[in-house]
């Protein structure tokens, strides 16, 4: 009889889900509460510069409306890039928050997702807003380490992270995944990456891994891991230009975490950039 293995097997695994199990932001309850749907992401877009001239008494409740379309728009690019995806596939939300995205893509595509986080509250959470939107029969989230899932060998068309990668070894995610995705199957990130034309990270890059306990990747980490594990890159977008007006709307509202400044420094000194990444497994 073999034993499970835990899914929380090192110190700093155990920090991360701490953090996350005690997380209450407002940033990521308040702008889900427009319509239910909770992101753990950021934006991309322009904002309507009109709520920043809306009465003061709504001028708030008008910026996060504008915030949580902006991450809602996010969401829906990635879910572009996933390709063929039809009612019978399985894909996977790794490191899905709040389970936002997972919803999202179950309404667009049919499937069935499987949602994977190591915080304990955010699989809780996510599984109650399945039940009551009724979509979990379909729609199922699960406390699991994404670099050991215990899913079933090639039993995933697609797999995305959404801003979650940095807080693993590259090679040991890809290697799993790889395991997970047939040939032909897809994976894509969003992900905040730093610049290695610069050099190493920034003093803005420092401060956000400090503020978020992750480890940014360097942007070429990501391509040479994908390689290693079999991936080949279809489409690589720079969003860094694109994602500037939600930390540029955000750093004005009242959700503000103090971590603005050093996101708008970094994108603004080409320092860090904020790419998707969609590749296909071979």
């Amino acid at each position: 009889m073999t034993t499970a293995r835990p899914v929380l097997r090192t110190d700093y695994q155990r920090s991360v889900a701490n953090y996350w199990n005690h997380e209450k932001d407002p940033v990521n309850i308040k702008l889900g509460e427009v319509d239910n749907l909770f992101h753990h992401h950021y934006g991309i877009g322009d904002y309507d510069p009109a709520v920043l001239e809306a009465p003061a008494e709504t001028r708030d409740e008008a910026i996060i409306n504008e915030l949580h379309r902006l991450e809602t728009a996010q969401a829906d690019v990635l879910l572009d890039h996933l390709g063929d995806i039809r009612p019978e596939h399985r894909i996977m939300d790794s490191g899905c928050g709040r389970g936002g995205t997972s919803i999202m893509a179950n309404a667009r595509f049919g499937c069935f997702v499987d949602g994977i986080s190591i915080s304990e509250t955010q699989v809780e959470f996510a599984n109650n807003e399945a039940r009551r939107r009724g979509v979990d029969g379909k729609v199922r989230y699960h406390f699991k380490n994404m670099l050991d899932t215990g899913f079933e060998t090639g039993s995933m068309q697609a797999i995305w992270n959404n801003e979650s990668t940095m807080y693993v070894d590259l090679q040991n995610l890809f290697a799993e995944y790889a395991r997970l995705i047939p040939t032909g199957g897809r994976y894509v990130t969003i992900t905040g990456c730093y610049n290695d034309v610069t050099g190493g990270r920034s003093r803005a890059v420092s401060q956000i891994d400090q503020h978020y306990i992750c480890n940014i990747h360097a942007r070429s980490a990501y391509f040479k891991a994908l390689a290693d594990n079999g991936f080949v890159p279809i489409n690589v977008v720079d969003l860094t230009a694109a994602t500037i007006p939600y930390w540029e709307l955000r750093e004005k509202s009242s959700v503000a975490t103090g971590i603005e400044g050093p996101f708008l420094t970094a994108y603004r000194e080409n320092s860090f950039h904020y790419l998707l990444i969609a590749a296909d497994r071979i």
